[in-house]
């Protein structure tokens, strides 16, 4: 009995800095290190393949001639459609053609297609306003259905376009969206709204954050660098933010927000159109623009007021700091 053929994937960079392949290639397990033991092909990627030009098109003619079976198009980066539509501000490496329609030809072979990044799903950084690049992500443009491909477009596998979105995206995102495709476990059921897979969509980045004793007291920093909140004052958007950031830490440690730095919320479409700078919190009346989902502002107003007038002494002095300079107080199990 001959052994099951292995998935397939070709990965490429559309209008990319390259942080989505870079992370990709921190995930454990090393997907793209290891992936023949783990059935996985990886046909041809940007930073582990030595194939480039003749090679490189040789392979892609294989695929579009449905020689060669490719189960994952694997896309990072906007989609440049301009000037006027024709693509031709991004040509494909030495292919003589705009990259818009290379994906779009590949996206047609393709068993499924996955945009890896908040660029790829949703036009992201290129696609900011004021561009003239005429930049979207591959089935989205911006919060609006319909990118590169027609809303209505479906891959081969029966399911649209995957969006594992992020600036960058987790590791273990990819990895675990591409298992799930290789094992056919992804149903159309196992994507939200803005197709990002629902294992990790479905949290916020504000589950698990190291900071939410100082979040529950409202009590906030004022400054980078301080333990206390970042949402009140320093622009941190992790209550707003779908990601499972602080449930699952970048290498085991690292998140943004155990770092210092707020949440920019870039797993959402539009997240590079901020009314203000990033790491100042706009409001208006004193309260915060953006508040969690689905807290209504009164609820909100008041439910502050009463956290911070209940907000331990320990929780104010050490929120303003830069460690632990009141710690809890050390009382006997069962004392009062």
């Amino acid at each position: 009995m001959s052994a099951p053929s292995p998935f397939t994937l070709l990965w490429l960079q559309a209008a990319s800095c390259g942080g989505c392949a870079n992370a990709a290639l921190d995930a454990d397990p090393p997907l793209f290190l290891q992936g023949e033991r783990l059935g996985v092909r990886t046909l041809w990627h940007p930073m582990l393949s030595a194939e480039n030009g003749a090679d490189l098109q040789n392979l892609l003619d294989r695929i579009g001639a449905g020689r060669e079976p490719l189960d994952a198009l694997v896309v990072e980066g906007a989609v440049l459609r301009g000037p006027a539509g024709s693509g031709r501000f991004q040509m494909a490496p030495g292919l003589e053609r705009p990259m818009a329609d290379l994906l779009r030809d590949l996206a047609g072979v393709a068993r499924h297609v996955v945009a890896v990044g908040s660029c790829a799903a949703f036009g992201g950084v290129a696609a900011t306003p004021g561009s003239v690049t005429e930049a979207a992500g591959l089935q989205f443009d911006g919060v609006r259905a319909g990118g590169l491909l027609p809303e209505d477009w479906r891959g081969k596998g029966g399911l649209p376009v995957i969006n594992i979105a992020g600036c960058a995206p987790h590791p273990g995102w990819i990895v675990e969206t591409l298992m799930a495709l290789a094992e056919g476990t992804l149903a159309p059921a196992d994507l939200d709204a803005f197709n990002r897979p629902r294992f990790f969509a479905d949290h916020l980045a504000h589950h698990g954050c190291n900071r939410n004793e100082y979040y529950e007291f409202k009590a906030s920093a004022q400054a980078p660098g301080q333990q206390g909140c970042l949402m009140e004052n320093l622009g941190c958007k992790a209550t707003q933010a779908p990601g499972d950031c602080n449930r699952r830490r970048w290498n085991g440690i690292g998140s943004c927000t155990n770092a210092g730095f707020a949440c920019i919320n870039c797993t959402s479409p539009g997240f590079t159109e901020s009314i203000g700078p990033w790491q100042e919190t706009p409001k208006v009346a004193g309260i915060p623009v953006g508040l969690p989902v689905d807290m209504p502002k009164a609820w909100f107003v008041a439910l502050a007021a009463l956290s911070k007038s209940a907000t331990p002494n320990r929780v104010r002095k050490n929120a303003l700091a830069d460690h632990v300079v009141v710690p809890p107080a050390n009382r006997p199990p069962g004392g009062s």
